[in-house]
């Protein structure tokens, strides 16, 4: 089966005809309040989108999306693993500030590693505002706590899953969601008036089941799923293509099926032989195949706006929470600082008052939540302690303020002085690593010259390390980092 026999075969066509015109036919909205749909699934890099011309993944939806939308080219998870950019996209607030420093486990609550409930979120603005709100998928930002849930994700010494309480949910009326659970075939949730051990089961892969219920949510027949006479905001948070990467169903590999490992494997940062090589040839081809299922089921959202004559008065964000190396430098995952852990997809559509466009703007997580709310009209309603600065102006008419460069961070467990910091710009990422008892040490990538990012050249460059660790001290002061006197 060639790739147009599998469009008609899963029913991509049916998505093809929907967009076909759309950028012509999407027109100004005409409301004062905007709806806004958040998508984003669990550590899909910026490279596992076909029109990045990077990965050989099959996303037709995200390639069609990205001629009627603005793409950050550029855009990074400051720190890429799920809790911490999660709390970042929510808070506008960098992790020491929002106490969100590590995932949120039973290991990491001691240390008080979850979702503040004091934090003012995106959400608790809009729910102030006006808005219906309304979660579907993994949260993630609430510390798992004895006695645990009774499920398979916290069988281990690690407990990952929790149930939210409702007063912790800031201002979601919907909510249909798990703190995290990784059985992608047989997902597990809890719904909105459900107690802590009322979670449900379903047998249906999991982002098929939560664009179901988005659909849902978009058309709300019967008022059953939002006030239909306020505005919405949505999020959809998807699990895939986080691990196991087989736990894909067998239509969205179809793609693939032809293709072998090399062709698979086109990164050069992925030696022959090497450690990395197995991991890619063991987890790329699923891997690809779960960004393919997640396109289409991003599709069937659009097609439900579009359905339901919402989709000129609604933004649109798809984006994710990291990448994943899969391979890359011989790392199998994320929570690094190379790109194919720190870039994630960022489109966002908003007809009328975004043109579409590409644009290499270094946008950081804590700016979407001003970003969003100085678009949707709630400029002065951003809390004086969001960290983030709002682009909205660059990204309704191409002029404002362009940062020259991102903060990365990682911080080791109860150990906020320490771990790693560093910089990335438009040229190049430099990266810091500071523990105890131990020399710190420089790493240096020309990401112009060395995309792959192949080899350290801090020892040759003591004139950029210089520069660039002017900068990251900037930076770090403003956020009274205390790795700068450790």
């Amino acid at each position: 089966m060639d790739r147009r026999q599998f469009i008609k075969a899963v029913g991509f066509g049916t998505v093809g005809i929907a967009f076909q015109g759309c950028v012509e036919s999407l027109k100004i909205s005409s409301v004062s309040k905007p709806n806004l749909v958040i998508v984003f699934p669990d550590q899909m890099r910026v490279h596992a989108m076909g029109f990045m011309n990077q990965d050989p993944a099959y996303t037709p939806v995200l390639d069609r999306f990205a001629k009627e939308s603005l793409v950050l080219t550029q855009a990074v998870s400051n720190y890429p693993v799920c809790s911490p950019f999660r709390a970042m996209l929510m808070t506008g607030k960098y992790p020491l500030s929002n106490k969100v420093t590590n995932n949120c486990l039973n290991i990491t609550e001691p240390l008080g590693c979850e979702l503040q409930k004091s934090d003012r979120c995106f959400s608790d603005v809009l729910k102030d505002k006006g808005y219906s709100l309304g979660y579907i998928g993994k949260w993630h930002m609430e510390a798992p706590r004895a006695p645990y849930i009774d499920c398979e994700n916290n069988k281990g010494e690690e407990k990952w899953n929790e149930w939210c309480p409702p007063d912790r949910r800031h201002g979601f009326d919907f909510w249909y969601s798990y703190n995290t659970y990784d059985y992608h075939n047989r997902p597990l949730y809890w719904s909105t008036d459900a107690g802590r051990n009322e979670f449900h089961y379903v047998d249906q892969w999991g982002p098929e089941h939560e664009a179901d219920l988005a659909i849902k949510y978009i058309n709300n027949q019967g008022g059953k799923y939002r006030d239909p006479n306020k505005p919405f905001a949505l999020v959809v948070s998807m699990n895939p293509p986080h691990t196991p990467y087989h736990l894909v169903p067998d239509k969205y590999k179809k793609p693939y099926a032809d293709m072998t490992d090399d062709e698979l494997i086109n990164r050069k940062n992925v030696k022959p032989g090497s450690p990395g090589e197995k991991t890619a040839r063991k987890s790329l081809r699923n891997y690809f195949a779960m960004c393919t299922g997640v396109d289409r089921q991003f599709g069937r959202i659009l097609e439900g706006l579009k359905d339901a004559g919402l989709e000129n008065d609604t933004i649109v964000l798809f984006t994710s929470d990291h990448g994943n190396c899969l391979g890359s430098h011989n790392h199998d995952t994320k929570n690094v600082h190379w790109e194919e852990s720190m870039r994630i997809p960022f489109l966002i559509r908003f007809p009328g008052r975004i043109q579409p466009r590409s644009d290499d703007l270094l946008i950081s997580v804590p700016d979407i939540y001003p970003t969003l709310l100085d678009l949707m009209g709630f400029k002065n309603d951003i809390p004086a302690e969001v960290q983030g600065i709002s682009h909205a102006k660059l990204l309704t008419n191409g002029s404002g303020f362009r940062p020259d460069a991102q903060l990365y961070m990682w911080v080791p467990k109860g150990k906020p002085s320490y771990g790693r910091r560093g910089v990335r710009t438009s040229r190049f990422t430099m990266m810091m690593q500071k523990m105890p008892d131990k020399p710190t040490k420089a790493f240096l990538y020309d990401n112009v010259s060395d995309p792959y990012q192949l080899k350290n050249v801090a020892e040759e460059s003591p004139d950029v390390i210089k520069e660039l660790t002017a900068k990251l001290n900037v930076i770090l002061k403003k956020l009274d980092d205390p790795w700068l006197s450790s």
